[in-house]
């Protein structure tokens, strides 16, 4: 670093990468900077920079002093020790700059002497106060992964005709017989803990209602009119829960059932190909569901617009990972007993690195965000320009007349339909079937007589 590129960074102020210090007099003060630094992406200390910008400088004696000091911290007053980088940047008045480069940690987390992590916020440091953050920190380090966290939920809770055909089927086992080695055997499968409880994975996977243990991990499924998100206004809508195969399957049906065909050289007899290969979509669930980050209590969220669909998972890329790397194939196993398991066939999971590849090779024209601010990753799949033709301005008013059609020709056929009966017939939520019918009840075409359970539909013509 020369005066020129010294000044350019001043000039940047400080932020979550860069700090300024006058003078330093406190190792321990010294230390719990590195150590914040470390425990995020690294940084510059710059010492002899006062914290308005300008340059106060060091003198020879200081430079020797300061050295000694920076020495001490790194190597006794953070734990694990750090190998951190100095240089003299020599001023024209003769006065010295110290720029302290202290890289990205790669065994987190760093205390300091008294025992105390520290993070970087924004120029300044707090810090750790909660488990979720020290779960993350270990996590970004490989010791500890979310998917093998205990729950509350006990082997009573498995779906044994489930786990017993996976069994079966993949290790061609029987059933235990005993409880004991039922607890046994899931633990030495990575789906219990030591205490006897599932694991998330072993509950994600294998549990009869994985919705009541951790009702935050299902997918919220949107299709909305037109290209932005509307409060009230939607054309379907679905959340789905249950084990990671199911929500799999559902979510795949969901976004497959609200796709335009198109004929492609077919017949008129044919039901025509789906305008984005299901491939694409396939892979991108599997990525959503197994690498999400099941530290952070949210759903994944899928919205289907005119112009575009969006997999939004809760979130952010690894630390060493980028959009630009992934894009490549490269990949981070942040849930490796859901890889593991995903692997033996319950998902259509064909190799780490390989989902984002292969669905570009599908269709290429998808982005990537990886918002760490909100800690999401964002997935958006691009309809093509003529597809999304199809569904413009009209296109909700077309597909609400279409199910009103199919909802006055099922009534036609039995009066006694009811609402769920209707959501499953049609393969529509609940909600959206209740909010067309009380539009078909609004215009006259329909009215109900009797009770919920022993009345009858009414079409009046």
């Amino acid at each position: 670093m020369n005066v020129e590129e010294l000044k350019i960074t001043i000039k940047k102020g400080e932020d979550s990468s860069c700090q300024f210090k006058a003078d330093i007099r406190n190792v321990d003060s010294l230390a719990s900077e590195m150590a914040a630094f470390a425990n995020s992406d690294g940084g510059t200390i710059l010492i002899g920079v006062n914290d308005d910008g300008s340059i106060s400088g060091l003198s020879g004696r200081d430079v020797k002093r300061i050295n000694q000091l920076i020495s001490n911290a790194a190597s006794q007053h953070v734990r694990s020790p750090l190998q951190v980088k100095t240089e003299n940047v020599l001023l024209p008045d003769e006065k010295i700059v110290i720029a302290v480069f202290i890289p990205k940690g790669m065994d987190k987390p760093y205390f300091d002497k008294n025992g105390v992590i520290w993070l970087k916020c924004g120029s300044d440091k707090r810090r750790v106060n909660s488990k979720e953050e020290l779960r993350r920190l270990f996590q970004m380090s490989g010791q500890f992964h979310a998917d093998g966290l205990p729950t509350k939920a006990g082997i009573d809770k498995l779906d044994k005709l489930r786990f017993r055909d996976f069994l079966r089927d993949v290790y061609k086992l029987e059933f235990p017989e005993s409880q004991e080695a039922l607890l046994r055997l899931l633990k030495n499968m990575n789906l219990a803990s030591d205490d006897g409880m599932l694991n998330l994975a072993g509950v994600m996977l294998f549990s009869e209602q994985p919705e009541w243990i951790a009702p935050q991990f299902v997918i919220k499924a949107i299709q909305y009119p037109g290209n932005k998100i509307h409060s009230s206004d939607y054309l379907d809508t679905e959340d789905f829960a249950g084990p990671l195969p199911r929500v799999f399957e559902n979510a795949l049906a969901f976004i497959m059932r609200n796709l335009h065909k198109i004929q492609a050289g077919q017949g008129i007899n044919m039901p025509g190909k789906p305008e984005i290969p299901e491939a694409v979509f396939e892979e991108l669930l599997v990525n959503a569901l197994v690498h999400r980050d099941y530290l952070v209590s949210a759903p994944i969220r899928l919205f289907i617009f005119d112009n575009r669909i969006e997999i939004i998972s809760p979130g952010h890329l690894p630390d060493n990972l980028t959009v630009e790397k992934i894009r490549t194939g490269i990949s981070n196993i942040r849930n490796p007993i859901l890889v593991s398991y995903t692997a033996k066939g319950l998902l259509p999971y064909h190799g780490l690195g390989s989902g984002i590849k292969r669905a570009l090779g599908h269709w290429p024209d998808i982005d990537f965000q990886d918002n760490r601010d909100a800690c999401l990753f964002i997935t958006t799949i691009h309809r093509k320009k003529e597809q999304q033709n199809l569904s413009s301005e009209k296109s909700s008013e077309k597909s609400s007349e279409k199910t009103d059609l199919l909802i006055l020709e099922n009534l036609r056929q039995n009066s006694h339909l009811t609402i769920k009966n209707l959501s499953e017939i049609l393969h529509l939520s609940t909600r959206a079937i209740e909010k067309q019918m009380a539009t078909l009840k609004e215009a006259g075409k329909l009215k109900r007589h009797g009770s919920r359970k022993q009345g009858h539909w009414e079409i009046i013509e």
